[in-house]
């Protein structure tokens, strides 16, 4: 196949999307090249994201269970001392150890890493470095960057104003922390360094947290922040940032406008989104156009409006989540090999690693009552066995469903594995369960999952529970 290009496929980027379809097409018998700038790979996830990121969650988790009594309620006493550097060593040594096992498997699978960044010369050619390379089909998978504050600098290396990579390099613990947005990146990262000892005021535009979750799950996330210490300031915009030596000075004001104050910390996180990355791509030499979000618009088979050139992940439209470019990874390989790729963009599952874990898979409630009557059951955590007997009585299981045919059309959870709970309401929903089908499956007790049984159950208001 590859005879008259270089190869059969070139995936550009190496993060969760890129490296899956480099491997997935390799194994698929294509010959396959994957370009990556990055000194590693694994893209933002792995590098300075989904996973260090949850490194310094669960080491702070402890010290935070320690340091604040948790630990004492069950009879253990002890006083922690914070050993930062070595908290960051466990982090680096996490990635490490990941970054080689995706070159390991590289090798493995003999798929080829072009080192470099990629713009395109045509639709079937590509600069990678001082190479140039041929491929008959172009796979971009970029990935996306972190969307600028207007006004506002970022300098990771002062570690004054960061952003998400910033934030996890910190050499100490700010006394006074502000996170701007009061999405997941603000919220798990803003939590971390909340436990290991500083102040967190979180300011975010809307007047809720978690934009795109259900509404009931935001504003029960925002008591429990509220009740571990963190200050919420919501409906609140930041209109500037000036920074004087180790202090930066934050001008903010109600997000409707009018009068404004000022908010001193020694580090500002700016945590406001994230945007596709696209530039410096050379898409111009190709005919390819972005959207008004910046994304590249594609067919089901990831097809851009360029014969040749597909894409997948952060770069086009649905939630920037490294599991959904990983999925897209396998389908657009497939289809490239002649086989059918399938990604169900209606059951992706998206979690919040904080304390507790916050996860939602399917539609809100206030999207499934646009589509039509709906039942909704509801279990509170503290009645769940499990939660009790660990001391995590924070939280509830929400699951909705279509009131004639009883589909279950989203499931929302608080609860100290929310994330680990979902695969269950996602992997029903791939097969189109019924809440009672949910409620007739035997949980194991006891575990937290029972809580999504029995919020099953209360959809005809039957939980045992309660």
């Amino acid at each position: 196949m590859a005879d008259t290009y270089d190869y059969d496929v070139l995936v550009i980027g190496a993060g969760p999307g890129g490296y899956v379809a480099a491997i997935r097409a390799a194994q698929l018998g294509l010959k396959t090249a994957c370009a990556e700038g990055r000194e590693t790979l694994g893209g933002t996830c792995l590098n300075v994201g989904c996973i260090p990121s949850k490194a310094m969650l669960h080491a702070s988790e402890y010290f935070d269970a320690a340091a604040n009594g948790a630990m004492e309620e069950m009879g253990i006493e002890v006083k922690p001392k914070l050993n930062l550097d070595k908290m960051h060593a466990q982090r680096l040594d996490a990635v490490g150890g990941l970054t080689k096992g995706i070159e390991f498997l590289f090798k493995k699978n003999k798929v080829d890493w072009k080192k470099g960044y990629a713009s395109f010369v045509d639709a079937h050619t590509v600069k990678v470095g001082d190479e140039t390379v041929t491929a008959r089909e172009v796979v971009i998978a970029t990935g996306s960057s972190v969307t600028p504050l207007p006004g506002v600098e970022v300098d990771n290396a002062k570690g004054v104003v960061v952003d998400s990579t910033g934030a996890l390099e910190l050499k100490s613990v700010p006394k006074k922390m502000v996170v701007v947005g009061g999405g997941v990146i603000g919220l798990e990262l803003g939590s971390v360094w909340r436990r290991l000892g500083a102040e967190v005021t979180v300011v975010e535009f809307l007047d809720q947290l978690l934009p795109g979750m259900d509404m009931d799950i935001r504003k029960e996330a925002a008591k429990i922040f509220k009740k571990q210490g963190m200050e919420l300031m919501l409906g609140t915009k930041v209109t500037d940032c000036s920074v004087k030596g180790k202090t930066a000075t934050l001008t903010v004001g109600s997000a409707a406008g009018g009068a404004t104050t000022e908010i001193k910390a020694d580090c500002v996180l700016v945590a406001i989104g994230r945007r596709p990355n696209t530039q410096g791509l050379g898409l111009e030499n190709i005919g390819l156009s972005v959207n008004q979000r910046g994304q590249i618009e594609v067919d089901h088979e990831f097809r851009t409006s360029v014969d040749g050139v597909r894409a997948i992940g952060d770069v086009v439209p649905g939630p920037m989540l490294a599991h959904k470019a990983e999925d897209e990874g396998i389908a657009v390989a497939e289809w490239i090999a002649g086989q059918t790729g399938i990604v169900n963009h209606d059951v992706i599952p998206g979690v919040v690693y904080t304390w507790p874990e916050i996860a939602g898979v399917g539609l809100t409630e206030d999207a499934a009552k646009e589509r039509g009557a709906i039942k909704v059951g509801k279990f509170p955590m503290m009645a769940n066995s499990r939660a009790k007997t660990n001391h995590e009585p924070d939280g509830f299981v929400k699951v909705i469903a279509d009131a004639e045919s009883d589909r279950v059309l989203g499931v929302w959870c608080i609860a100290s594995v929310a994330g680990t709970m979902i695969a269950q309401a996602a992997q029903a929903m791939e097969f189109g369960a019924t809440s009672e089908d949910i409620a007739y499956t035997c949980h194991a007790h006891p575990t937290h999952s029972e809580a999504i049984k029995e919020a099953a159950m209360a959809v005809t208001g039957k939980p045992i529970h309660m």
